[in-house]
């Protein structure tokens, strides 16, 4: 039984070039230190888009996605709403001391999502819900929303029975968690009110992370060259079904103050 209940994302432009270093330092030494110490965090990593992770991206349906450098995600437990209050309350209190959050970044993409399921390839040892625990050279994200609630449980079945299957096969994937923002209700697609959601997610939108035990670009190329063969053999996505693509692409794992991907770039 997975204690985590919920893993809340944020994908993260740094707004100004020359503050990568100066956000690194603060979000890693101060401000995912304090988060982990809530009582309902039970993890919490980034991980970051270097220049070489950029160009195995494909588009996205938000530009604004296009321009992130890094993901954010820190594992929640229950009670949610309470933790949700919590990490909401503690980036206030940072936020209101000025140096203790950064002022040049931008999140393009954030908010909670229900933990959906976990696997890893029997080679990996631990149990599923142990995956973000284990040490990984990066992931590989996978984020987008099923526009038509009536294809969201086709979507999910593929995934279940043929994507997560044969992603687990490609050398270098140790396994994968999976989330959704809600499941879809109702006949047409419909947007929560930001008013009384301030995140404000779509219902339907799917983030799949997959951890790494090689280097994610050397996956990503593997895995981009293995979906033409699954495709051909019948592995693939129903054609009819049309999926909105919002990230897909490899993030690297961050060493303590090694932050110098950005500097001729």
């Amino acid at each position: 039984m997975n204690k985590v209940r919920v893993g809340f994302f944020s994908f993260t432009e740094v707004t100004d070039p020359g503050e990568h270093h100066a956000y690194n330092r603060w979000h890693q030494l101060d401000h995912v230190p304090e988060n982990r110490a809530l009582p309902g965090i039970a993890h919490g990593q980034r991980w970051v888009r270097t220049p070489a992770c950029r160009e195995r991206h494909r588009p996205s349906a938000e530009p604004a996605l296009d321009r992130i450098h890094y993901v954010t995600l820190y594992l929640m437990t229950a009670p949610v709403e309470r933790t949700l209050d919590e990490f909401r309350n503690l980036g206030a209190r940072l936020a209101a001391i000025g140096p203790r959050f950064h002022r040049f970044r931008e999140s393009h993409l954030n908010g909670p999502f229900l933990f959906v399921q976990a696997r890893v390839h029997p080679r990996v040892l631990v149990a599923p819900e142990a995956l973000p625990y284990r040490p990984q050279r990066g992931v590989y994200v996978s984020c987008f929303d099923v526009p038509d609630p009536a294809e969201y449980d086709a979507v999910t079945e593929w995934l279940d029975r043929t994507r997560f299957p044969d992603a687990l096969e490609v050398p270098g994937v140790a396994g994968v968690w999976s989330f959704v923002s809600s499941p879809p209700r109702g006949p047409g697609p419909s947007r929560p009110d930001p008013q009384a959601d301030p995140y404000a997610l779509p219902p339907g939108r799917v983030v799949n992370v997959y951890y790494l035990d090689e280097p994610p670009l050397q996956v990503a190329d593997e895995l981009r060259a293995r979906s033409p063969e699954w495709d051909a053999a019948g592995r693939g996505l129903d054609p009819e079904i049309r999926l909105r693509r919002l990230v897909a692409g490899p993030f690297e794992s961050i060493d303590p103050w090694n932050w110098d991907w950005f500097e001729d770039a």
